[in-house]
């Protein structure tokens, strides 16, 4: 049977403008273009048309009057999308009057019903099944994120606009968003400026007012007179008459206003995406697919919570009746992400430690007392405490899982030292990773150093000093062998140390990336460390911990994260903080100097240099450009080797060099064979350089708080002064007063919370590292929210884990689309 001819003039109009949005609007879809094209397919379309109102809006496109070849590009993308716009709402009248004609026809029974139902578009089916949405269209939104249905109903405004306050055309005030009932008078394509506009004239029983909309002509079709009207936007004054400039409208017809006469959602664009176009979308998929959202949330954490269902959550979020219920919707929204985040952390966590039993460690206090004795330092009462909760989960016969938060310099590298002497007087082999190859060989020469001076006579005795092996008798009652494993040693020498590894001849073994590769193997690995963890993945994470059978985790970081935050976002550990320094530790003299005071800064760093010091000179990424950075650092550097330190020897570091270039140039700086560092913010974490005593930062205002305590951190190392210089790139009041922070607190912790405030999460912690869902709603600064979700999930995860694991419930499942497959279920 041959299809209906209205089918087939406009489906073909449809699939001549879908190729020409493909062809980037170039006026090549068809031969002789689309204006002839257009002209020609008018009266076909005219002739299949039975529908009043569609013939009535087919005329308002205009499609024999359109003069498409001497439009531009934007004008161009906007006609097509509304006459795609018009094409969709014919043929999705069309399909429903045919399901409306089959259900007359015949009831369906029970099992026909459960089977249309089976067979209707599900959540992930791609966005092209909505009219209008073109593959060149979805494109544009998968910039954004969204490529499903489900996507699109999670692709949330980023606020409102309030046209909801409608007045009488007599009652308007100018400067004031207000919105307007009223009757169209009289509409005209008008000369605004020097381009072609839209003016029309409406009123209503007060009164009336001139509208106008600039660079659009083509609306002036769309306005017959005496049609109805909503109007949306700032009132402003030409010639000392009322007008709405360029304001939202919206034809009102039987359907819902979208546009206009209510809170208007505003969602995030890209090149291409246009908002009313976007609005119609989000308003078709809510309507039409957001039934099929399953509630999965618990009924008592629901009703405890006070919390909205979810698909009336969802349909809140988009279009909401009033300010009360968007923040109720939104507040639901972000209660999920939260909560779900907490519940995958709590699966993963539960997997790791009763899974599979763990290693119960004897802890030998008498071994640690001694061993203690023998450095030049004692603990402070911070240390002494962490380590009691990591000794304590060390006895455990579940596998700790601990995240350990200490300042740069708060001696976290001696804890680590006594967890691993522990497994070693186990019988166990231990492991540290760290990021990069300078920082696993300054904890390998640390501990060294620490068991070099645990007793007086524990000498190297099977390894040179130099060696990357090296080996410690009479703390033990075997001696203890250490070795450093990381990517620039050779074939040979890292086959040697497989070797040796596998032997069990290597008790403790420090390294980089190189520690989780497949030739890797430890057969007693009982306790992982890893230090500096945020620049490590989940999967790097656990593929060190593979390694082993369910050894003891210790992840480390330098970076201060508020508590609250860091029940969240590292949910599956728990939580050790060293909140104090050593005693002696002089604190860096911290100085925000304006621009033109920077030759202040550069004599300071020739009198330290010339003092035998060395000095760190920091650029900050540019506008989200690796490239651009590197570009900036880069001109630095050679401006500053021959105008400002032409007699001293100067290093670049930035993140477009290679891994090995990148090592060599901080081994060099660690070795003194350089004077000044120029880097990149890829010294933030990663060198420990205590000769090091000053450090300048450019641009300090594009820098977070925390980031700039990090860069603090790399300086004062040793028992001197040190001094950290901002210099901002602009002067504006609130760089100063964020800067002037940085010169009053030297708490990280402190100083993390006020960038949380000033900076919002998303900047404060990306969540891509961390393998944790992205939060799109939610605020980690949300601290009773944030609270909430994680009592309830600690709750349901204690009281009813079947209800978390059964991936086939609707919990199971949205937990599994949430976290993308990144939970180790148990």
């Amino acid at each position: 049977m041959g299809q209906p001819p209205e089918e087939t003039s406009i489906n073909s109009l449809r699939r001549v403008l879908e190729l020409e949005c493909k062809k980037g609007y170039s006026d090549k879809a068809v031969i002789g273009g689309l204006d002839k094209f257009l002209q020609n397919q008018e009266d076909k379309i005219l002739q299949d048309i039975n529908d009043r109102e569609f013939l009535m809006s087919f005329n308002n496109l205009g499609l024999a009057k359109s003069n498409y070849s001497s439009w531009d590009v934007d004008k161009r993308e906007q006609w097509i999308a509304a006459t795609l716009e018009w094409i969709g709402e014919v043929e999705q009248a069309r399909e429903k009057k045919k399901l409306t004609t089959l259900a007359q026809d015949s009831s369906p029974t029970a099992g026909e019903t459960r089977q249309i139902e089976k067979a209707s578009p599900g959540l992930d089916s791609p966005i092209t099944l909505i009219r209008g949405i073109t593959p060149n269209t979805a494109t544009k939104f998968a910039r954004l994120g969204v490529k499903t249905l489900y996507d699109l109903l999670y692709f949330l405004p980023r606020r409102y606009i309030d046209y909801s306050q409608r007045k009488a055309i007599a009652e308007l005030e100018e400067g004031k968003e207000q919105t307007i009932i009223a009757t169209i008078w009289q509409s005209r394509v008008v000369t605004l400026g020097n381009r072609q506009g839209t003016e029309a004239i409406v009123g209503d029983e007060t009164g009336n007012i001139r509208v106008v909309w600039f660079n659009q002509p083509y609306l002036a079709r769309n306005f017959r007179t005496n049609a109805r009207i909503a109007i949306s936007g700032i009132v402003g004054s030409f010639k000392g008459q009322r007008v709405f400039e360029s304001p939202e409208w919206e034809l009102i017809q039987t359907k819902e206003l979208i546009h206009t006469a209510r809170l208007v959602p505003i969602y995030p664009l890209t090149s291409g995406l246009y908002p009313r176009q976007v609005r119609k979308w989000t308003k078709e998929a809510v309507d039409s697919w957001g039934w099929q959202l399953v509630e999965f949330l618990p009924s008592e954490i629901k009703n405890r919570c006070q919390l909205l269902d979810l698909p009336q959550a969802i349909t809140q979020a988009h279009y909401p009746d009033n300010h009360r219920i968007a923040e109720e919707a939104r507040k639901r929204l972000a209660f999920d992400e939260l909560f779900l985040i907490q519940l995958g952390l709590l699966a993963r966590k539960q997997n790791w430690q009763e899974g599979q039993p763990g290693n119960a460690f004897n802890i030998n206090r008498e071994l640690l007392q001694i061993f203690l004795s023998y450095l030049p330092f004692t603990l402070t009462h911070a240390q002494q405490r962490v380590l009691n909760e990591v000794l304590l989960d060390l006895k455990q016969p579940k596998a700790m899982s601990r995240l350990l938060q200490g300042e740069v310099g708060s001696g976290k590298t001696i804890i680590a030292t006594l967890a691993l002497l522990i497994a070693c007087d186990n019988g166990y082999q231990g492991a540290l990773m760290a990021p990069t190859e300078v920082l696993a060989e300054q904890h390998f020469d640390n501990i060294c150093n620490y068991l070099a001076k645990a007793k007086p006579q524990s000498q190297p005795s099977l390894h040179a000093e130099h060696s990357n092996v090296r080996s410690y008798a009479g703390i033990l009652s075997q001696p203890i062998t250490i070795a450093l494993l990381i990517g620039s040693l050779s074939e040979s020498e890292k086959e040697e140390l497989h070797n040796k590894i596998r032997q069990r001849e290597i008790d403790i073994v420090i390294g980089t990336h190189a520690l989780i590769q497949e030739e890797v193997e430890f057969p007693k690995l009982g306790l992982a460390v890893v230090d500096e963890q945020q620049r490590f993945g989940v999967l790097q994470r656990s593929a060190l911990r593979q390694k082993g059978f369910n050894p003891h985790m210790l992840v480390m970081t330098a970076t201060p994260i508020p508590r609250t935050m860091a029940l969240t976002i590292y949910g599956d550990l728990d939580l050790s903080i060293i909140d104090e320094l050593p005693p002696g530790r002089k604190i860096a003299k911290t100085k925000c100097l304006e621009p033109q005071y920077r030759g202040k800064a550069y004599s300071l760093i020739h009198r330290q240099i010339n003092n035998g010091k060395q000095a760190f000179i920091i650029y900050p990424l540019i506008e989200e450009s690796e490239v651009v950075e590197a570009k900036a650092a880069t001109t630095g550097y050679e401006w500053l080797s021959k105008e400002v330190f032409p007699s001293f020897k100067l290093g670049l570091l930035h993140g477009r060099m290679p891994a090995a270039e990148k090592e060599q140039v901080m081994r060099r700086f660690h070795n003194r064979e350089l004077d000044i560092l120029v880097s990149t913010s890829v010294v933030e974490v990663g060198i420990d350089v205590p000769n090091a005593n000053i450090i300048l930062i450019e641009g300090a205002d594009r820098f977070g708080l925390s980031q700039l305590h990090q860069f603090r951190g790399r300086v004062g190392r040793d028992k001197e002064q040190g001094y950290c210089l901002l210099i901002p790139e602009r002067s504006s009041p609130e760089a100063k007063e964020r800067l002037e922070l940085m010169e009053k607190i030297q708490d990280g912790f402190k100083l993390a919370e006020e960038d949380l405030k000033l900076r919002g999460p998303g900047e404060f912690f990306g969540t891509q590292q961390s393998g944790l869902p992205e939060l799109k709603i939610a605020s980690i600064t949300n601290m009773q929210l944030l609270e909430t979700a994680r009592q309830e999930a600690t709750s349901l995860f204690k009281n009813n884990p079947d209800a978390v694991k059964d991936r086939d419930s609707p919990l199971g499942e949205k937990l599994s689309r949430v976290w993308q497959g990144n939970i180790e279920w148990s």
